[in-house]
C-alpha cells in the first residue's frame, strides 16, 4: 500500500503542478509547495517530540539537500511544465536513477559502474534523445520552444540524483527531523525569489489564481507530494528495503502519463512512449547484477535449499 501511495502522490505531482503553474508564477508555486510542506513536517516533528538535529556538518548537508534536492529541482521542473505536458515531464524525470548511478560512481565508495550499469545508462540516454527529438532541436533558439523546458526538467532530475548522493553521505539523523529541516530550509531560501514574483520570466495571467482547483493543487503538492510522501518514503525504505522501493522508478512515469491523459486530455506521441520504454529498459538493465554475482547468488540459494530439504 505504501508503494501505491507514493506512486500516486509523486506521480500526480506533475498533474497538480501543471494546474497550479497555469494560473500562478513559477516562484509562487514553488514557495507555496515548500511552505505548506515545511509547516506540516515541522508540526509533525514537534507533536512526536523529535529532537532538534545537532552538528555543523549535519546542517551543512541539510542546506545542500535543501538547495539541490528541493528548491532547484522544484523550480526547474515547475518552470518546464509551463511549456510541456505533465506526462512528458514525468517521463523525463524517470532518468533520475540512471543519473544517480553515474554520480555514485564518482562520489560513493564501492558504487562502481559495471557493464550492465553502463549499458543501462546508455539505453536510458537513448530514450532521452528519442524524447527530445529533432523537432525540439529546431526550436533551440526560442525560449518558449520545447527544448529548453525539457532540459529544465532533466536538470531537475540531475538535481534529484545529486541529492540522493548527498543523502547517502550525510551524517546519521532521524528521518522525520531531516525531512523537516531540509524542507524548512528550502522554504526559507525560496522566500526572496517568491517575493520577486518570478524567476526572471514572465508570469502567466493570474485570472482565477485563487480558484478552488489551483488552491487544491497547491494543497496537494505541499501536504502530500512533499510532506506526507517524504515520511512514507523513509518508512518504506526502512521496512521494505531499497530494492522493493526502487519499483517507484517504473510506476511513477507510467502514472504521470495516465493522469495527464485522463484529467488534462494530453496525448503522448509515439516518440514519447518509445522514449519511456527505453528509459525504463535502461533502469531495468542497470539493476541486473554482474554475471559472477548472479551466479554466486544462485549457487547460495541452491545450497540453502539443499540444506533445508528434509
Amino acid at each position: 500500500m505504501s508503494l501505491i501511495a507514493l506512486t500516486i502522490m509523486w506521480g500526480s505531482s506533475f498533474l497538480f503542478t501543471k494546474v497550479a503553474v497555469t494560473a500562478l508564477p513559477v516562484a509562487w508555486v514553488v514557495q507555496s509547495r515548500l511552505g505548506i510542506g515545511a509547516l506540516a513536517l515541522i508540526l509533525l516533528a514537534w507533536l512526536l517530540g523529535r529532537g532538534f538535529p545537532q552538528g555543523r556538518r549535519l546542517w551543512l548537508f541539510f542546506g545542500l539537500i535543501a538547495l539541490v534536492g528541493n528548491l532547484l529541482p522544484f523550480s526547474l521542473i515547475t518552470w518546464g511544465q509551463r511549456f510541456i505536458d505533465s506526462g512528458l515531464a514525468g517521463i523525463l524525470m524517470a532518468i533520475m536513477p540512471l543519473a544517480t548511478l553515474g554520480l555514485a560512481h564518482v562520489f560513493v565508495p564501492g558504487e562502481r559502474l559495471t557493464g550492465n550499469r553502463v549499458a543501462g545508462f546508455l539505453t536510458g540516454f537513448a530514450g532521452v534523445v528519442v524524447l527530445i527529438g529533432p523537432q525540439a532541436l529546431l526550436a533551440i533558439g526560442g525560449a518558449d520552444g520545447p527544448l529548453l523546458p525539457m532540459l529544465a526538467v532533466l536538470g531537475g532530475a540531475l538535481c534529484y540524483g545529486t541529492s540522493a548522493i548527498l543523502a547517502r553521505l550525510r551524517p546519521p539523523s532521524d528521518a522525520l527531523s531531516t525531512a523537516a529541516a531540509t524542507i524548512g530550509l528550502a522554504a526559507m531560501l525560496s522566500m526572496p525569489v517568491g517575493a520577486l514574483g518570478g524567476l526572471g520570466v514572465s508570469a502567466p495571467s493570474t485570472d482565477g489564481a485563487l480558484s478552488p482547483p489551483v488552491l487544491g493543487a497547491l494543497a496537494f503538492l505541499g501536504l502530500f507530494s512533499t510532506a506526507t510522501a517524504m515520511v512514507v518514503y523513509f518508512r518504506l525504505i526502512r521496512t521494505a528495503g531499497p530494492s522493493f522501493t526502487s519499483q517507484l522508478n517504473y510506476l511513477i512515469p507510467l502514472w504521470a502519463v495516465i493522469v495527464g491523459v485522463v484529467f488534462l486530455g494530453e496525448q503522448p506521441t509515439l516518440g514519447h512512449l518509445a522514449g519511456l520504454v527505453l528509459i525504463l529498459a535502461g533502469i531495468l538493465w542497470s539493476r541486473r547484477p554482474p554475471p559472477r554475482a548472479a551466479a554466486n547468488a544462485a549457487s547460495a540459494e541452491q545450497s540453502g535449499a539443499t540444506r533445508t530439504d528434509p
